[in-house]
């Protein structure tokens, strides 16, 4: 990991199916064996039950499935109980089969017809003080229960153990924003893949200044990841930033010289996604680099990134490493605007998040507990006055996935620090950031 990327990335080698497949399951079996442990006892919690039902899964049991299984069967219910004493969490799922070799199958219809007795029947052996149930009004990712199963989990255990439910929010928030260290190794090749996607299309290679529209480049990030046989978590956004013009435009609009591009871009790959924006400029005749007020504007988005990443501190909630950046920003004579959340299984991740770009305030979301190691985008403006444009008020929107572990935050594949140039020499293939 490093803090400057690399202009010209050149692309990863990307792995067969197969091979993902068995990278997933490898890693998958690690978390199962660390991390739900770690999780359950941080909490005091011996008993964790999980159900989702097929093509509705629980964000939870979505992210604990093997390679080869893309949905839950029928109905799916996972239990994790600690026996306590040291011993193994044992993994059971509610099904006539088990699950990827992850989770022992628990359950004989032939002798118990009832799935839901025999549940209830599994989970009184156990006796457990504290069975976590995935139901929270705050977090969707710990709120994968729906009611239907909820009832059929209730109406399965006496009124002692029905006594002992709690919700399972930091176990769900935990399990997903924790990351492991086997898949931070291989986090920086995804998140080159995104970057080395995002250069090749600000690029002579995709645009041509006068002919090129913003929509024709967009188009281009989502079949350029098609045929890498990715996918994008959300539609790629295009747009100009022109001199003269108050907003930003994008859609049909065709590329011209003097214009400053933003992308927001998002892949998934081996089960983790990034999440980028990065900036170009396109070379007026006789330009051979940006104007100085624009390289200025995206100096400050760093200064803002620096801002935040030094604020960062495990047990903080986001609305205080939110407070500390902003005062630190706007002390170093910058206007801030911060909008950053974690990153991982899902774009916009499990954990605190840290700002809405419309709302700076604190807010109920933002009073969970920063926690690590954990990966973060983070996503953030600043705006800044553009001599070269007649002083227009011009935002520079960047967004960077890093990795935070407790003390530092380190930038996953580096940042960007300067302008993709179109045109450019397009190829120079450097093998990642600097």
């Amino acid at each position: 990991m490093c803090q400057t990327e690399a202009p010209d990335p050149a692309m990863p080698a990307i792995l067969p199916l197969k091979d993902r497949a068995a990278l997933q399951d490898k890693w998958l079996k690690e978390r199962l064996d660390t991390v739900v442990p770690q999780i359950m006892r941080a909490n005091g919690i011996d008993m964790w039950v999980l159900v989702a039902r097929e093509y509705l899964e629980d964000p939870v049991v979505a992210t604990m499935l093997d390679g080869q299984s893309f949905h839950a069967r029928r109905r799916t219910i996972l239990v994790f109980y600690d026996p306590g004493a040291g011993k193994p969490v044992e993994r059971l799922t509610v099904s006539r089969y088990g699950l990827g070799g992850l989770f022992a199958a628990a359950w004989k219809p032939e002798e118990q017809p009832d799935q839901w007795a025999a549940l209830g029947e599994i989970i009184k052996a156990r006796n457990p003080q504290k069975i976590a149930l995935n139901v929270s009004p705050m977090s969707a990712f710990a709120d994968g229960l729906t009611a239907s199963q909820r009832d059929g989990v209730l109406g399965a255990l006496t009124p002692a153990l029905k006594a002992r439910v709690v919700p399972a929010d930091r176990l769900a928030i935990g399990w997903l924003e924790t990351r492991i260290p086997a898949g931070m190794a291989v986090y920086p090749d995804i998140v080159r893949t995104a970057h080395a996607i995002i250069a090749e299309g600000f690029s002579p290679k995709v645009i041509t200044p006068g002919k090129t529209t913003t929509d024709d480049v967009m188009w281009w990030y989502r079949e350029r990841i098609a045929g890498l046989k990715l996918a994008t978590w959300f539609q790629p956004t295009v747009n100009i930033t022109r001199q003269g013009v108050k907003d930003t435009i994008g859609g049909d609009t065709v590329i011209l010289p003097g214009d400053l591009l933003w992308v927001d871009f998002g892949i998934k790959y081996l089960g983790l996604n990034t999440d980028t924006q990065h900036m170009g400029y396109v070379l007026k005749p006789g330009e051979t680099d940006a104007p100085a007020g624009l390289k200025a504007g995206l100096a400050a988005a760093n200064g803002v990134q620096d801002a935040l990443t030094s604020s960062f501190k495990v047990g903080a909630s986001g609305n205080e490493v939110l407070a500390a950046a902003r005062a630190k920003a706007i002390a170093a004579g910058l206007t801030p605007i911060i909008y950053s959340h974690p990153i991982g299984y899902h774009g916009h991740a499990a954990g605190t998040p840290i700002g809405m770009w419309d709302n700076q305030a604190a807010r109920p979301e933002g009073e969970a507990p920063m926690d690590a190691p954990t990966a973060w985008s983070i996503e953030l403006a600043a705006r800044h006055k553009v001599p070269e444009w007649g002083g227009q008020d011009v935002g520079f929107r960047l967004e960077e996935d890093a990795y935070f572990d407790g003390r530092t935050v380190q930038y996953i594949d580096g940042r960007q620090t300067r302008f993709h140039l179109i045109p450019r020499v397009a190829g120079t293939g450097a093998k990642g950031c600097e």
